[in-house]
This record gives C-alpha cells, structure tokens and sequence, in this order.
C-alpha cells in the first residue's frame, strides 16, 4: 500500500472553542446530576428518571422548508461528532413550527442527507435503543402550556396592533421602542384572549402573544417579541388540531429544556437572540416547568463558500424557476446534489475537520471543497479509461478482425485490488487533443512520424490521416511495433515521450457523460447590486457523447470512478439504468476553474 496519506482514517479531532467550553463543563461536572426519563418532558417527567447516560446531549435542528446543503453538513458533522467524542447523544429535531412552507417530503430528504453522512438517532441506552427522532410538534401542547403560564405570571400579553403599528413601535438601533396600548392588560384579559386565539375566534394576523419584556432594552430582540401567532394552516404532523402556531424563537429554546439537551449550538445569527433564549427558560423553569440544568446555547460561524448560494430563499428560486432539474440537480450545493454530483460523506467530514470551527465570519474558497473531494477520490476510486472527445485511430498494420488483452490496473495505491482486461483491436478511439497534425513545441503525443505508447498496449508510429471536405480531421492512422508491448520483455527497447489512452472501438460502451462546473460564474453571486441570477454560468453542464473502456457499462449508481487524466466521475443515481450507466464529471484531476 502506498505510503500516500488516508484522508479517511481516523484523526484526532481538532481543537476548537465548543470542545473547550465541552470540556469545561464536564471537568466541572456542570451536568453530572442531570436527569433523563427516557424521552423529552418537563420537570416533573424527568424527575422521576434516573440520572442520565449521555453525559452531553447536543441536537441537529433542521426546519423542513427545504433540502439540506453545504452548511448543514458543517453543523451535522459538529453536532453528531461532539455527541461521539465526548460520550454523548445527539437528537435528530424537525423544527417544524411553520405549516405553510413545511411538507413531508423535505422531512424524507433531511432524513435521507443526516443517515448519507453517516449518522442516526437510533442509540444504545441502558434499557435498550433510545430512539431520538423528534418533532417541534410534538411538544406544541407543552408548548402552549408554557405560554399560559408566562401569561399567568405577567410575563406575556396579547397585542391585538397591526403588524406596521408593531413594527412602528418596536424602535430603531438608537431609539428605544413604544409599549404597546394593550401592554398592561391584566392576566386574566390576556388568558382569555389567548384561548380565544387558540380557538379560532379571530383572524389570522389580528393578534399576537409577546414576551414582556423590555420595550427600552439596547438589544431589540427583547423588546417583547411574539411568540404566538394566529395561523390557519394544515400541518404535516398535526394536521387542523392548531390555528395558533408558536414563533421559531419561543419553539427552539423550549424543546431543547424538554429534550434537556446541554449544548445548544448554532449559528452567529442567533447570537442576539441569546439574552431571550436565557429568559425564557429561567422563567419556565421558575414556574416548575422546566427542570435545571437549563440548556446553553453558544454560536459558531456559519459556512459562508464562494461560487455558491446558500440561501434557501435563493435555492428554492432556483428550483421553482427552473434554472436547474431539482433539488437533486447536481450543481446545487444542496446534498442531494452533491451526492448525484459523486461528492462523498468522507470528502464531506474531511472538508468540515479542514475548515475548522470558529467564531469570526469568514469565505472559505470553494477549491477546498473539491481539494477534499479529490483527497478521497483519489483513495476510494478505481481508475478506468473513457476518451470524452473521440476520435478514430486505425493500426495499418494490425490484423484485421483480431484482438487481444491488455491489463490495466485497478487503483495504483492498492495493488491488492489487482488488474483488469482492456480489449486492444485495429480501430481505437483516442482523444482527439491527442493528435496534432502541425504539433507545437512541447507537444509529444501523435504527430505524423511522431511514435508514442498506447497506454497498456504498444509503442506505435503515426504514418498520417484523413480529413474532411472542410479540413478537419476524421482519422489518424499508425501502425504497431509488435515486440513493445507493455509487460513484456521488449517493452522498454523503445523509448518514447509520449503515453495516451484509447478503447477499442469494437468493444468500447458508447455513453452520455455530463462535465459539470459550477452554477455561478462569480466568487460572490449577486455581490453589490447585481440580481444572482444574472451570475449563473451559463456554461455549467456540457452533454457528450464519449467513449468507455467495456466495463464501465456494468457500473451500478452511484459508484465512482477516476477516468484516467479526465478526473472523478460518478454513475448518475437518477438516469442509469442496467447495463447503460449514464456518468456525471464529479470534479476534475486538478482545478482547472482559474484557466
């Protein structure tokens, strides 16, 4: 085995400031006394647990309005790798507080992304497996119970103001905010309000319930923010039983107390939204619904990448305005697309250890994605031939109607896998680069007079070859030197500068190959005041028809190949069928995007 370095074995997980702050917390046994009954609750459920066997608990929350990307690989692999390394478990939670843009469909494929990275929510516990698959719904009727009870205790109130009165009043950056006019309601107008909401006696967006909190507070996400509103709306959980439906901010602090988890990590956007979170659950948990230790939240910078849109506003116009195939359509950074596209979960957790976790936004070029792609291609793939630009080349003086093997090998790096049979007959294709009537300096592929060795094969000459009416060459003519054949004795009494690949044109698999580039032209689409539309590379899937050595029709989806000096290439999963494999260019030998 070559001494190459494995970008799939295992490593020493960096450091970074959530494992210090991780670690911290369970040299101080912060949660040592943590109780756990087995499934999320509130206090008095996990009261009658034991204490618990994950000594941390973490959650990869996804709302179901789209398909995963790039940067949700990032968080997966965070919050699922520090569950694992430090003894813990990590809850698969479907944020799913907003019906109207939620389907079941964007459930499946989130599901189908975290188990393709290699994770899961089936885990060992001591009473057996604890499955850990949760939704936001499941807890809507906490969650209204929790809100009652702020009501109760003076702490929320129903402000029936207008969306552009709220907004109005909320304040600038520099000017503090207005109290609403039904502020000081008292608690039982509030409650009764409030069922009258849940009931559905008044009008979607008549009125809100918000925190009372601090109209006059410098951050403006305190300022009494709602955290119910009227919705009527069909809910792929629940269906008609809510036509109130709790704000993401109120839902995301809540069912973390009740899954108790103990790290709750996302990105630099919530940051202002932390004072709220705290104030929440210490009021929850003052009033005996919630148990202590209360859940902390702490952020790391989201995954900003060039040449990419991570927005979802943006993925989704993408998709419903047809500027791709889909979801899954393979220059889409969503995972889907990756993974149509031959990007790897290995590439993927490479790429995520390289970049690190940080608090300071910053770009991380998207040749460092592809660099992880081909650091694990180049161990996992095994090598074939395919010439994308074909053209033919006749052997003169090879024997008409005979054939012969040659062996190639399967992967240079693992020996062990052995070699295979590449047919060499009179008509091969060959690449049509390969051929230079005029050659320039440099060039020491065919050339007439010119000899080089058929990769695997034999040393030939280039006696000449054919055009067309218009000048353009049709086909290149050589003959064989009989006694050079690679691996055998007189393979080295010639030596030549030259060595290309070629199939032979009676037993080569005539295929569609997709070469695909990036989406956008520009490092930073629509940076400054341009529409990112305008910036899409109208040039990012080229369709050929190419040429591949025999075995490749028997490639089954989804496995990878190196194509020899073309790059990584991948059996489409979508639009290969049996026996006809249909192959889309994963990612070059080497970034070609500069030139």
């Amino acid at each position: 085995m070559s001494s190459e370095k494995n970008p799939n074995s295992a490593a020493a997980p960096a450091s970074n400031f959530i494992r210090a702050i991780i670690e911290k917390d369970l040299g101080q046994n912060r949660y040592a006394a943590k109780k756990w009954a087995g499934n999320p609750g509130d206090a008095q459920h996990h009261e009658a647990g034991q204490v618990d066997f994950a000594k941390i608990r973490t959650r990869f929350p996804p709302e179901p309005n789209g398909y995963l990307h790039i940067g949700h690989a990032k968080s997966i692999f965070l919050n699922f790798g520090l569950a694992r390394d430090f003894g813990g478990i990590c809850h698969m939670r479907f944020d799913d507080t907003n019906p109207e843009k939620e389907s079941q469909e964007y459930v499946d494929s989130i599901s189908d992304g975290v188990k393709w990275l290699g994770f899961g929510w089936e885990n060992p516990s001591p009473n057996g497996t604890e499955s850990n698959l949760y939704f936001a719904s499941d807890y809507f009727d906490f969650m209204y119970r929790a809100a009652e009870s702020l009501i109760e205790h003076g702490c929320a109130y129903v402000d029936e103001q207008s969306a552009d009165e709220m907004r109005i009043n909320r304040g600038t950056l520099t000017e503090p905010g207005k109290n609403s006019p039904f502020r000081n309601r008292t608690e039982a107008e509030n409650l009764a309000r409030f069922r009258e909401m849940r009931d559905g006696k008044h009008a979607d967006g008549s009125m809100v319930l918000r925190a009372k909190i601090d109209m006059a507070s410098p951050n403006i996400n305190m300022r009494d923010p709602a955290i119910y509103r009227v919705r009527r709306a069909h809910h792929h959980n629940t269906g008609d039983k809510w036509c109130i439906y709790p704000m993401y901010t109120f839902a995301h602090p809540v069912e973390d107390a009740l899954e108790r988890v103990t790290h709750s990590i996302c990105t630099l956007e919530f940051e202002d939204q932390r004072p709220f979170y705290d104030w929440l659950l210490e009021r929850l948990a003052d009033a005996g619904l919630l148990a202590h230790p209360l859940p902390k939240q702490y952020e790391f910078a989201r995954l900003n990448l060039t040449y990419v849109v991570l927005s979802k506003r943006k993925l989704i116009q993408l998709v419903e305005e047809k500027h791709v195939t889909g979801w899954d359509d393979p220059r889409l950074p969503t995972l889907a697309g990756a993974r149509r596209r031959g990007y790897t979960a290995a590439g993927f957790r490479l790429f995520t250890d390289r970049i690190g976790v940080s608090k300071a936004d910053s770009w991380i070029e998207y040749t460092i994605l592809e660099d992880c792609m081909r650091e694990v291609l180049n161990v996992e793939a095994e090598r074939r031939i395919a010439v994308l630009d074909p053209i033919k080349l006749v052997i003169d003086n090879y024997p008409q109607g005979q054939s012969e093997d040659c062996f190639a090998p399967n992967h240079p790096l693992k020996p062990e896998l052995g070699k295979r049979t590449v047919q060499l007959s009179k008509e091969l294709w060959i690449e049509r680069e390969d051929f230079m009537e005029e050659p320039s300096k440099g060039f020491f592929r065919l050339t007439p007079g010119g000899m080089v060795r058929l990769r695997y094969g034999y040393v030939v000459q280039c006696t000449g070859c054919e055009k067309d009416a218009n000048g353009n060459v049709t086909v290149v003519h050589c003959e064989y030197l009989p006694d050079t054949k690679s691996g055998t004795p007189g393979s080295d009494s010639i030596k030549v500068k030259g060595n290309i690949h070629w199939v032979s044109a009676a037993h080569a698999y005539e295929c569609e190959v997709r070469l695909y580039d990036r989406l956008f032209k520009e490092a930073n689409p629509g940076g400054g005041d341009r529409d990112f539309l305008d910036d899409i590379n109208q040039n990012s899937v080229q369709l050929i028809t190419a040429q591949l050595e025999q075995s490749l029709r028997d490639a089954k989806a989804e496995d990878s190949f190196q194509f020899e000096r073309h790059g990584y290439f991948v059996a489409d999963s979508k639009d290969s069928v049996t026996g006809k494999p249909v192959f889309n260019r994963t990612v070059t030998l080497r970034d070609a995007w500069q030139k």
